[in-house]
């Protein structure tokens, strides 16, 4: 092994392929890339530096994301809130992405990263937070008032299946089971 891959411990490769869904060759790929979002002076220390979300985001699979905030925001451990990510924020993310992750903890995580608002439930302004990101911002693609009312009803009405006005965990993996498309969309490739 040569480059950046080398100077990720033996021990730790296995640690990392226990706690993920990753296979070895992945977790190496994966901390060659996250060590070629470093600076060169910090190449060495990867797996004890956060990355800050900006940088993360030039991914080419988070840059064309609409949900690329949430999904920096859901991953990252930061103390301090600004969404950058250690080595293991970033395997977490790409293990959660893969195609081995089952579909219960692929729901999961796309139920907390449409989650906007974070409480738990997915209520209307998450949403139509979740529509806007889909549909794209400009005013070309803005859904009507009326039409986002109309669309945020349907989706409730076949999704809010205790009727309390939003949609909560079991609901949404309820739907997802139902959609055999849903796993292999929720994913990020390596």
């Amino acid at each position: 092994m040569g480059g950046s891959a080398s100077r990720l411990p033996r021990e730790a490769l296995g640690e990392y392929q226990e706690l993920t869904f990753l296979s070895k060759q992945e977790i190496l790929l994966a901390y060659k890339r996250f060590s070629e979002l470093l600076p060169e002076e910090e190449k060495e220390n990867a797996r004890s530096v956060r990355i800050p979300k900006d940088r993360i985001l030039t991914l080419p699979e988070l840059r064309a994301n609409p949900f690329q905030h949430r999904i920096c925001h859901v991953f990252s451990t930061s103390e301090d809130r600004d969404d950058s990510m250690s080595f293991e924020d970033f395997l977490d993310m790409l293990s959660v992405f893969s195609d081995s992750a089952t579909s219960e903890i692929k729901s999961h995580y796309a139920f907390r990263i449409f989650d906007f608002d974070g409480d738990g439930t997915l209520g209307k302004k998450d949403l139509e937070n979740l529509v806007n990101c889909l549909t794209g911002q400009g005013e070309e693609s803005r859904l009507s008032n009326a039409e986002m009312e109309q669309l945020i009803q349907n989706i409730l009405e076949d999704s809010d299946i205790d009727k309390d006005g939003t949609i909560n965990l079991a609901e949404f993996q309820h739907v997802v089971s139902r959609s055999p498309d849903f796993a292999s969309s929720f994913k990020i490739v390596l």
